[in-house]
Protein backbone atom coordinates (compact mmCIF):
# COMPACT_ATOMS: atom_id res chain seq x y z
CA UNK A 1 0.00 0.00 0.00
CA UNK A 2 1.63 3.35 -1.01
CA UNK A 3 -0.06 6.65 0.36
CA UNK A 4 0.70 10.09 -0.58
CA UNK A 5 0.39 12.20 2.31
CA UNK A 6 -0.23 16.29 1.46
CA UNK A 7 0.27 18.78 4.17
CA UNK A 8 2.64 17.04 5.80
CA UNK A 9 3.93 19.34 8.21
CA UNK A 10 1.05 20.77 9.42
CA UNK A 11 -0.59 20.14 12.21
CA UNK A 12 -3.05 17.63 11.03
CA UNK A 13 -0.47 16.18 8.54
CA UNK A 14 2.17 15.73 11.05
CA UNK A 15 0.23 13.55 13.44
CA UNK A 16 -1.22 11.69 9.91
CA UNK A 17 2.54 11.06 9.01
CA UNK A 18 2.81 8.41 12.44
CA UNK A 19 -1.03 7.02 12.19
CA UNK A 20 -0.83 6.12 8.77
CA UNK A 21 2.32 4.42 9.05
CA UNK A 22 0.33 1.50 9.63
CA UNK A 23 -1.43 1.24 6.81
CA UNK A 24 1.19 1.15 4.48
CA UNK A 25 4.06 3.18 3.12
CA UNK A 26 3.87 6.96 3.38
CA UNK A 27 4.85 9.54 1.32
CA UNK A 28 5.14 12.61 3.53
CA UNK A 29 4.74 15.35 1.44
CA UNK A 30 5.41 19.25 2.12
CA UNK A 31 5.00 22.60 0.29
CA UNK A 32 8.16 21.84 -1.57
CA UNK A 33 6.77 18.43 -3.12
CA UNK A 34 2.96 18.71 -3.25
CA UNK A 35 2.21 22.78 -3.44
CA UNK A 36 -1.50 23.22 -3.29
CA UNK A 37 -0.91 26.78 -4.78
CA UNK A 38 0.17 25.69 -8.18
CA UNK A 39 -2.71 22.82 -9.47
CA UNK A 40 -0.42 22.51 -12.60
CA UNK A 41 2.61 21.01 -10.72
CA UNK A 42 0.52 18.47 -8.96
CA UNK A 43 0.28 15.75 -11.31
CA UNK A 44 3.56 15.14 -12.04
CA UNK A 45 4.29 14.37 -8.04
CA UNK A 46 1.05 12.49 -7.56
CA UNK A 47 1.61 10.58 -10.84
CA UNK A 48 5.34 9.31 -10.02
CA UNK A 49 4.55 8.57 -6.95
CA UNK A 50 1.90 5.77 -7.87
CA UNK A 51 -0.24 6.00 -4.92
CA UNK A 52 -3.14 3.61 -3.80
CA UNK A 53 -4.70 6.18 -1.37
CA UNK A 54 -4.36 9.88 -1.41
CA UNK A 55 -4.95 11.88 1.73
CA UNK A 56 -5.20 15.33 1.52
CA UNK A 57 -4.24 17.33 5.13
CA UNK A 58 -2.72 20.40 2.86
CA UNK A 59 -5.23 23.39 2.55
CA UNK A 60 -5.38 27.42 3.30
CA UNK A 61 -6.17 27.87 6.68
CA UNK A 62 -5.90 31.88 7.39
CA UNK A 63 -9.56 32.35 7.43
CA UNK A 64 -9.29 35.92 7.81
CA UNK A 65 -6.77 36.47 5.43
CA UNK A 66 -8.38 34.84 2.39
CA UNK A 67 -10.89 37.59 2.68
CA UNK A 68 -8.54 39.14 0.85
CA UNK A 69 -7.16 36.47 -1.52
CA UNK A 70 -9.67 34.70 -2.98
CA UNK A 71 -7.91 33.28 -5.81
CA UNK A 72 -4.87 31.93 -3.61
CA UNK A 73 -7.48 30.08 -0.54
CA UNK A 74 -9.31 29.32 -4.15
CA UNK A 75 -6.26 27.69 -5.90
CA UNK A 76 -5.41 25.72 -2.75
CA UNK A 77 -8.76 24.58 -1.11
CA UNK A 78 -11.21 23.73 -4.42
CA UNK A 79 -8.90 23.50 -7.79
CA UNK A 80 -6.22 21.76 -6.69
CA UNK A 81 -8.77 19.22 -4.76
CA UNK A 82 -10.26 18.60 -8.26
CA UNK A 83 -6.99 18.03 -9.35
CA UNK A 84 -6.44 15.40 -6.61
CA UNK A 85 -10.02 14.13 -7.16
CA UNK A 86 -9.24 13.17 -11.11
CA UNK A 87 -5.84 11.90 -10.45
CA UNK A 88 -7.29 9.54 -7.92
CA UNK A 89 -10.00 8.19 -10.15
CA UNK A 90 -7.78 8.04 -13.24
CA UNK A 91 -5.17 6.03 -11.15
CA UNK A 92 -7.86 4.08 -8.76
CA UNK A 93 -6.53 5.69 -6.00
CA UNK A 94 -8.78 6.16 -2.70
CA UNK A 95 -9.00 9.94 -1.97
CA UNK A 96 -9.44 11.39 1.75
CA UNK A 97 -9.59 14.84 2.09
CA UNK A 98 -10.48 16.90 5.08
CA UNK A 99 -13.27 19.88 4.81
CA UNK A 100 -14.87 22.67 7.55
CA UNK A 101 -17.66 23.45 9.53
CA UNK A 102 -17.37 27.15 7.41
CA UNK A 103 -19.48 25.71 4.65
CA UNK A 104 -22.35 26.09 6.85
CA UNK A 105 -23.69 29.44 8.00
CA UNK A 106 -24.10 28.37 11.54
CA UNK A 107 -28.18 29.29 11.89
CA UNK A 108 -29.26 25.93 12.81
CA UNK A 109 -30.06 25.76 15.97
CA UNK A 110 -28.94 21.75 16.30
CA UNK A 111 -25.86 20.09 15.40
CA UNK A 112 -25.15 19.88 11.71
CA UNK A 113 -25.86 16.76 9.96
CA UNK A 114 -24.29 15.93 6.40
CA UNK A 115 -27.00 16.50 4.28
CA UNK A 116 -27.42 19.97 5.59
CA UNK A 117 -27.85 22.98 3.15
CA UNK A 118 -24.37 24.54 2.89
CA UNK A 119 -24.24 28.32 3.11
CA UNK A 120 -20.83 29.55 3.50
CA UNK A 121 -20.24 33.11 5.17
CA UNK A 122 -16.56 33.99 4.19
CA UNK A 123 -14.01 32.93 1.59
CA UNK A 124 -12.53 30.36 2.89
CA UNK A 125 -15.84 28.38 4.06
CA UNK A 126 -16.70 28.46 0.03
CA UNK A 127 -13.18 27.44 -0.89
CA UNK A 128 -13.63 24.72 1.16
CA UNK A 129 -17.51 23.90 -0.17
CA UNK A 130 -16.21 24.36 -3.64
CA UNK A 131 -13.10 21.52 -2.84
CA UNK A 132 -15.49 19.03 -1.90
CA UNK A 133 -17.99 19.70 -4.70
CA UNK A 134 -14.58 19.07 -7.18
CA UNK A 135 -14.64 15.97 -5.32
CA UNK A 136 -17.98 14.83 -6.00
CA UNK A 137 -18.17 15.89 -9.79
CA UNK A 138 -14.75 14.84 -10.82
CA UNK A 139 -13.96 11.89 -7.74
CA UNK A 140 -14.80 8.23 -7.87
CA UNK A 141 -13.94 5.79 -4.44
CA UNK A 142 -13.43 9.19 -1.97
CA UNK A 143 -13.98 10.12 1.84
CA UNK A 144 -14.59 13.77 3.33
CA UNK A 145 -14.16 14.51 6.63
CA UNK A 146 -15.40 17.69 7.67
CA UNK A 147 -14.27 18.87 11.36
CA UNK A 148 -14.26 22.03 13.34
CA UNK A 149 -12.00 23.63 15.75
CA UNK A 150 -8.90 22.20 15.29
CA UNK A 151 -5.78 22.18 17.32
CA UNK A 152 -2.66 20.73 18.44
CA UNK A 153 0.32 20.68 20.83
CA UNK A 154 1.97 21.93 17.78
CA UNK A 155 1.92 24.91 15.62
CA UNK A 156 -0.06 28.11 15.25
CA UNK A 157 -4.14 27.37 16.92
CA UNK A 158 -6.05 28.73 19.89
CA UNK A 159 -4.70 26.35 22.35
CA UNK A 160 -1.31 27.81 22.26
CA UNK A 161 -2.76 31.33 21.76
CA UNK A 162 -4.38 31.22 24.96
CA UNK A 163 -1.34 29.81 26.79
CA UNK A 164 0.91 31.99 25.67
CA UNK A 165 -1.42 35.52 26.40
CA UNK A 166 -2.57 33.99 29.37
CA UNK A 167 1.10 34.33 30.15
CA UNK A 168 1.49 37.89 29.46
CA UNK A 169 -2.14 39.37 30.64
CA UNK A 170 -4.58 39.28 34.02
CA UNK A 171 -7.62 39.15 32.04
CA UNK A 172 -8.18 37.98 28.75
CA UNK A 173 -11.45 38.51 26.60
CA UNK A 174 -13.39 35.63 24.44
CA UNK A 175 -16.14 35.26 22.45
CA UNK A 176 -18.81 33.43 24.49
CA UNK A 177 -21.58 33.17 21.48
CA UNK A 178 -20.09 30.71 19.01
CA UNK A 179 -20.81 26.71 19.69
CA UNK A 180 -18.19 24.04 18.79
CA UNK A 181 -16.38 21.07 19.25
CA UNK A 182 -12.38 21.53 19.71
CA UNK A 183 -10.86 18.72 17.99
CA UNK A 184 -7.31 17.63 18.52
CA UNK A 185 -5.29 16.91 14.91
CA UNK A 186 -4.25 13.85 17.17
CA UNK A 187 -8.07 12.35 17.74
CA UNK A 188 -9.05 13.34 13.98
CA UNK A 189 -5.36 11.83 12.92
CA UNK A 190 -6.59 8.31 15.37
CA UNK A 191 -9.88 8.58 13.80
CA UNK A 192 -9.11 8.63 10.31
CA UNK A 193 -6.37 6.21 10.16
CA UNK A 194 -9.00 3.24 11.69
CA UNK A 195 -11.53 4.62 8.89
CA UNK A 196 -9.18 4.41 6.15
CA UNK A 197 -8.41 0.98 6.97
CA UNK A 198 -12.01 -0.29 7.08
CA UNK A 199 -12.46 1.91 3.88
CA UNK A 200 -9.76 0.34 2.11
CA UNK A 201 -11.25 -3.26 3.29
CA UNK A 202 -14.54 -2.59 2.06
CA UNK A 203 -12.52 -1.43 -1.17
CA UNK A 204 -11.43 -5.08 -1.88
CA UNK A 205 -14.84 -6.99 -0.81
CA UNK A 206 -16.43 -4.55 -3.01
CA UNK A 207 -18.81 -2.98 -1.15
CA UNK A 208 -17.43 0.94 -0.68
CA UNK A 209 -19.89 4.36 -0.98
CA UNK A 210 -17.99 7.11 -1.30
CA UNK A 211 -19.12 10.06 0.80
CA UNK A 212 -19.22 12.68 3.34
CA UNK A 213 -18.70 12.50 7.35
CA UNK A 214 -18.83 14.78 10.23
CA UNK A 215 -15.90 13.92 12.14
CA UNK A 216 -14.55 16.58 15.67
CA UNK A 217 -14.72 15.18 19.32
CA UNK A 218 -17.63 14.38 21.47
CA UNK A 219 -19.62 17.56 23.19
CA UNK A 220 -19.63 20.82 22.64
CA UNK A 221 -18.28 24.13 24.47
CA UNK A 222 -17.85 27.58 23.67
CA UNK A 223 -14.62 29.71 22.62
CA UNK A 224 -14.93 31.18 25.66
CA UNK A 225 -15.83 27.56 27.77
CA UNK A 226 -12.48 26.26 26.16
CA UNK A 227 -10.12 29.21 26.79
CA UNK A 228 -11.47 28.52 30.67
CA UNK A 229 -10.40 24.57 30.25
CA UNK A 230 -7.05 25.36 29.03
CA UNK A 231 -6.14 27.93 31.70
CA UNK A 232 -7.38 25.42 34.62
CA UNK A 233 -5.11 22.96 33.27
CA UNK A 234 -2.30 24.85 32.44
CA UNK A 235 -2.82 25.97 36.55
CA UNK A 236 -2.44 22.32 37.50
CA UNK A 237 0.43 21.43 34.99
CA UNK A 238 2.64 24.88 34.93
CA UNK A 239 5.16 26.37 37.12
CA UNK A 240 4.01 28.42 39.71
CA UNK A 241 3.49 32.18 38.75
CA UNK A 242 4.26 31.74 35.03
CA UNK A 243 -0.07 31.88 34.46
CA UNK A 244 -0.56 35.56 34.86
CA UNK A 245 -4.36 35.60 34.00
CA UNK A 246 -6.71 35.53 36.80
CA UNK A 247 -10.18 36.33 35.00
CA UNK A 248 -11.79 35.68 31.35
CA UNK A 249 -14.19 37.93 30.64
CA UNK A 250 -16.75 36.24 27.90
CA UNK A 251 -17.24 38.99 25.23
CA UNK A 252 -20.00 38.53 22.11
CA UNK A 253 -18.74 37.89 18.50
CA UNK A 254 -19.65 41.88 17.73
CA UNK A 255 -17.29 42.59 20.88
CA UNK A 256 -14.31 41.38 18.69
CA UNK A 257 -14.91 42.18 14.77
CA UNK A 258 -12.56 40.36 12.34
CA UNK A 259 -12.22 39.89 8.51
CA UNK A 260 -14.15 36.90 7.96
CA UNK A 261 -18.14 35.83 9.47
CA UNK A 262 -17.75 32.56 11.92
CA UNK A 263 -20.32 30.26 12.24
CA UNK A 264 -22.08 31.17 15.35
CA UNK A 265 -22.86 26.77 16.07
CA UNK A 266 -20.38 24.87 14.25
CA UNK A 267 -21.12 21.98 16.36
CA UNK A 268 -21.30 18.66 13.81
CA UNK A 269 -23.56 15.38 14.74
CA UNK A 270 -20.79 12.26 14.02
CA UNK A 271 -23.60 9.87 13.98
CA UNK A 272 -23.09 9.10 10.38
CA UNK A 273 -19.46 8.27 11.05
CA UNK A 274 -19.63 6.10 13.98
CA UNK A 275 -22.48 4.38 12.48
CA UNK A 276 -20.37 3.52 9.59
CA UNK A 277 -17.19 3.03 10.86
CA UNK A 278 -17.80 1.75 14.40
CA UNK A 279 -15.86 4.93 15.90
CA UNK A 280 -16.16 6.52 19.70
CA UNK A 281 -14.88 9.33 20.09
CA UNK A 282 -13.50 10.86 23.92
CA UNK A 283 -15.47 14.02 24.75
CA UNK A 284 -13.59 17.24 24.16
CA UNK A 285 -12.52 17.86 28.10
CA UNK A 286 -10.89 14.64 27.89
CA UNK A 287 -9.45 15.00 24.66
CA UNK A 288 -7.50 18.55 25.55
CA UNK A 289 -6.29 17.00 28.59
CA UNK A 290 -4.24 14.41 26.76
CA UNK A 291 -3.30 17.16 24.37
CA UNK A 292 -2.34 19.41 27.72
CA UNK A 293 -0.48 16.27 28.55
CA UNK A 294 1.83 16.07 25.28
CA UNK A 295 2.44 19.98 25.31
CA UNK A 296 3.56 19.75 28.49
CA UNK A 297 5.81 16.60 28.32
CA UNK A 298 7.51 18.97 25.16
CA UNK A 299 8.04 21.84 27.71
CA UNK A 300 5.24 23.80 26.62
CA UNK A 301 7.48 26.19 24.50
CA UNK A 302 4.92 28.53 22.98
Amino acid sequence: MKILLTGATGQLGWELSRTLLGLGQVHACGRQTADLSRPDRLAHSILAFKPDLIVNAAAYTQVDAAEQDEALATRINAESVGVMADLAKRTGALLVHYSTDYVFDGSKTQAYIESDQPNPLSVYGRSKLAGEQAIAALGEDWLVFRTTWVYAARGKNFLRTMLRLASERDILNVVADQHGAPTPARLLADLSAHAIRQALDERRHGNFDSGVFNMTAAGATTWHGFASAIIDLARERAPEGSIKTSAIVPISTADYPVAARRPMNSVLDNTRLEQRFGLQRPDWELALRLVMDDLYALGARL
